[in-house]
């Protein structure tokens, strides 16, 4: 009993983290790589490093990427920050 007891603050800690910290952070990645599949032509796109783009052809793991100019990129999907609506 008493090792129940010493044990309890160590186990209450995790939940605590698991609720607080952990949780939150995979369903934030699950929501990220849900949009990253769900990319489709002409969705206009901002990457990771900022590069806001059009997304003009894609394959299983890299996708191509027109800047205003016409400039064709390829980037990974991984690489996709968000999809930016623009009603």
């Amino acid at each position: 009993m008493e090792t129940l007891v010493s044990l309890l603050p160590i186990i209450l800690m995790f939940v605590i983290f698991y609720f607080l910290l952990i949780r939150p952070q995979q369903k934030k990645q699950k929501k990220v790589r849900q949009m990253q599949a769900d990319l489709k032509k002409g969705d206009k796109v901002v990457t990771i490093g900022g590069l806001h783009a059009t997304v003009n052809a894609l394959d299983e793991d890299t996708l191509v990427l027109v800047v205003n100019d016409g400039t064709k990129l390829t980037y990974d999907r991984s690489a996709v920050r968000e999809v930016v609506n623009q009603d």
